[in-house]
C-alpha cells in the first residue's frame, strides 16, 4: 500500500507538475493569442496605412505629372515670351528708325516748303518786275511810235519842202 501511496503521491506530484505545465502553456497560449491578435491588428493597421500611402503616392505622382506639365508649359511660355520680347525690340527699333526717317523727311519737306515759299515770293517779285518792264516797254513803244510819227511827219514835211 505504501507503494501505491507513493505511486499516488508520485502521480499526484506528476499531475500537479502537468497541471502547472498546462497552466504555464495555457498562459503562453493566451500571450501568443494576444500577441497574434496584436500583430493581426498591427497588420490591419499597417495595411490600411499602406493603402493610404499608396493612395498618397498616386496623388503625389499625379501632382508631379501636373507639376512637370506646368513646368513644361512655363518653359514654353518663357520661350514664347522671349521671342515676343525680341520681336517687340525689333519692332521698336524699326519704329525708331521709321520715326527718324519720318523726321528727316519732315525736315526736308519743311525745307522744300520754305524754298517753295521763297521761290513763290521770288516769282511774285519777278512777275512784278516783268509787269514793270512790260509797262516801261509799252511806254517806250508808245514813245517810239510817237517819235516815229513825229519823224515821219518831219520827213514828210521835209519832202514837201
Amino acid at each position: 500500500m505504501e507503494k501505491i501511496k507513493e505511486k499516488l503521491n508520485s502521480l499526484k506530484l506528476e499531475s500537479e507538475s502537468w497541471q502547472e505545465k498546462y497552466e504555464e502553456l495555457r498562459e503562453q497560449l493566451k500571450e501568443l493569442e494576444q500577441s497574434n491578435t496584436e500583430k493581426e491588428n498591427e497588420i490591419k493597421s499597417l495595411s490600411a496605412k499602406n493603402e493610404q500611402l499608396d493612395s498618397e503616392v498616386e496623388k503625389l505622382e499625379s501632382q508631379l505629372s501636373d507639376t512637370k506639365q506646368l513646368a513644361e508649359d512655363s518653359n514654353n511660355l518663357r520661350s514664347n515670351n522671349e521671342n515676343y520680347t525680341k520681336k517687340n525690340q525689333d519692332l521698336e527699333q524699326q519704329l525708331e528708325d521709321s520715326e527718324a526717317k519720318l523726321k528727316e523727311a519732315m525736315d526736308k519737306l519743311k525745307e522744300a516748303d520754305l524754298n517753295s515759299e521763297q521761290m513763290g515770293r521770288r516769282i511774285v517779285a519777278l512777275e512784278e518786275e516783268r509787269d514793270e518792264w512790260e509797262k516801261k516797254c509799252e511806254e517806250f513803244q508808245s514813245k517810239y511810235e510817237e517819235a516815229q510819227k513825229e519823224l515821219d511827219e518831219i520827213a514828210n514835211s521835209l519832202e514837201n519842202l
